[in-house]
């Protein structure tokens, strides 16, 4: 059997882009099946199409410069043949003649002379011959074998399939699938105000867009999924609707009766950047940073994941019932493909209690715990497990309870002044915590006061280290404070991530490091 080797450039698939061929292929695919795809479904249906076309660019380049030799042909003098079997050599016809042969008696005989001036002679009109069998294309190396090409550049192939596509008017992305806009059903102003109507119904929603069809009367198709899509468009492009569901599920929420929490970023959250030189941190202080894994912190995954993370709240998210998308706890809450609020369900590991929660990855926190914190009595400074629900996108958080007992913990109290002062109390809790991170605050509304007027006045961030500092040493007989205790007494009046802090600490001479990252108010040093 003849075989002609077909093989790719070593980084064909890494420099892939979109041509029009490839946009005209998946314009025509979608409308074949009628059915919106993700982004990896089309580069599935895409790498093969490409192959295709690469193979048969292969084959037309091979017989471009005539018709292509098989011992069955029939021949006439000056056609212009390539021989596959002769390392594809090209020749021209110059004669032919009857051949002698009793067994095949229609067999001819052709002359062909070929580019280096070779004359030779081939049978034609031969219908049993292992030559006529036409020649196939061998594909050689793993770039044209389309599960490799998946496997290693699938990220690069959807990438450069989404740039191409957004670009394109004549296509549409909804919830991470895409379809053509020509064949969408029209949605009009008042399919759209039912729809408003219906999930104010709802409490806001979230509702599946299938439960909004159900009220919302569109054009009949024979596709349901082209209605659904076209819905799904038709809200996405109202600012009245948010798509809130996660990545692989469509739910639809009023934006106005979103929490404020969601719409907003909370007071205590808000971090206002603080100039600082990272190269004063020690390799110390930024390992202290990584275990602190405050979301705010520049720290990216090491790639190991765990199904359940431990963390210590700061006051910051113990006071609005939220948790950080930090670096370890990232992971563990749903993404969606576009929507920059996702609703899901957290559960209540001990009760099996389930209560809405929302995911806002702009603002890197998770809000919605308020009501539980109270519930298990909570303390800026509890640990909280969070782990992995055995429903999709469904987050189980538990909290290690303890029989109720009364210990000394950092207390925060508020001066007739408006002053914040740090005191040793015994006080009592009922679940685990972190000593150098917890700390009781009796009269929360007092504090929020104390946010309110600093959130005014803005006092020069030294100047509130310096205090807490002198605070927190007088309630340690040796003197001195430990960086990470420093950390969470600063969030229960500012919020601010460590390095801040760090830097700080290691850029005075005031503050004396004492070792273990403790350190010391030097008042003779401040000058």
């Amino acid at each position: 059997m003849v075989m002609a080797t077909l093989s790719l450039r070593e980084d064909y698939w890494e420099t892939f882009t979109l041509q029009e061929q490839d946009i005209e292929f998946i314009y025509n695919y979608l409308l074949d099946i009628e059915t919106p795809l993700t982004p990896n479904e089309l580069v599935v249906a895409l790498v093969e199409e490409r192959i295709r076309r690469e193979i048969e660019d292969f084959e037309n380049q091979r017989t471009s410069a005539g018709d292509l030799y098989s011992p069955s042909g029939s021949f006439t003098e000056n056609q212009k043949l390539i021989f596959p079997a002769m390392a594809w050599r090209q020749g021209e016809v110059i004669g032919s003649r009857q051949g002698v042969n009793p067994d095949t008696p229609n067999l001819k005989v052709i002359a062909v002379k070929f580019e280096n001036g070779e004359e030779r002679e081939f049978a034609s009109e031969l219908a049993d011959h292992v030559l006529n069998d036409p020649p196939e294309i061998s594909q050689e190396g793993e770039l044209l074998n389309e599960q490799f090409v998946i496997e290693t550049y699938n990220g690069q192939l959807v990438e450069s399939l989404e740039v191409g596509l957004t670009a394109n008017e004549d296509f549409v992305r909804i919830a991470g699938r895409w379809f053509p806009r020509a064949l969408l059903v029209d949605v009009n102003q008042g399919h759209l105000n039912l729809a408003e109507a219906v999930l104010d119904m709802a409490g806001g929603g979230p509702l599946r867009t299938q439960s909004l069809l159900e009220q919302v009367e569109l054009p009949s198709s024979e596709n349901p999924k082209l209605v659904e899509f076209s819905l799904d468009l038709g809200l996405e492009e109202d600012p009245r609707f948010d798509e809130v569901g996660p990545a692989g599920e469509v739910l639809w929420y009023l934006q106005r009766l979103e929490p404020k929490e969601v719409l907003e970023t909370p007071v205590f959250l808000r971090y206002h950047e603080i100039e600082h030189d990272r190269d004063l941190m020690t390799e110390e202080m930024l390992a202290l940073e990584r275990d602190l894994d405050d979301e705010l912190s520049p720290i990216t995954s090491n790639g190991s994941q765990s199904d359940e993370v431990v963390i210590s709240l700061n006051f910051p998210h113990w006071r609005v019932g939220s948790l950080p998308l930090s670096s370890k706890l990232d992971h563990l809450f749903p993404t969606a493909y576009e929507a920059p609020r996702i609703r899901f369900m957290l559960e209540d590991q001990k009760s099996g209690d389930t209560f809405p929660g929302w995911v806002v990855r702009e603002k890197r926190y998770v809000i919605g715990l308020k009501d539980w914190y109270e519930s298990q009595g909570l303390i800026p400074g509890s640990q909280v497990r969070v782990r992995l629900g055995d429903d999709p996108g469904k987050v189980v958080v538990s909290a290690d309870s303890r029989r109720s007992s009364r210990e000394w913990i950092r207390t925060v109290l508020i001066g007739s002044d408006g002053g914040t002062v740090f005191a040793m109390l015994k006080q009592v809790v009922t679940a685990a915590f972190d000593e150098r991170m917890a700390i009781k605050v009796p009269d929360v509304e007092a504090l929020d006061l104390v946010w309110e007027k600093l959130q005014k006045e803005r006092p020069p961030f030294e100047r509130v280290v310096v205090d807490i500092v002198r605070e927190l040493t007088k309630l340690n007989p040796q003197g001195h404070v430990h960086a990470s205790e420093l950390y969470a007494a600063v969030n229960v009046v500012q919020r601010c991530p460590p390095a801040p802090i760090l830097a700080l600490l290691g850029s005075r001479p005031w503050f004396v490091h004492v070792g273990d990252l403790h350190f010391r108010f030097d008042d003779s040093e401040q000058g």
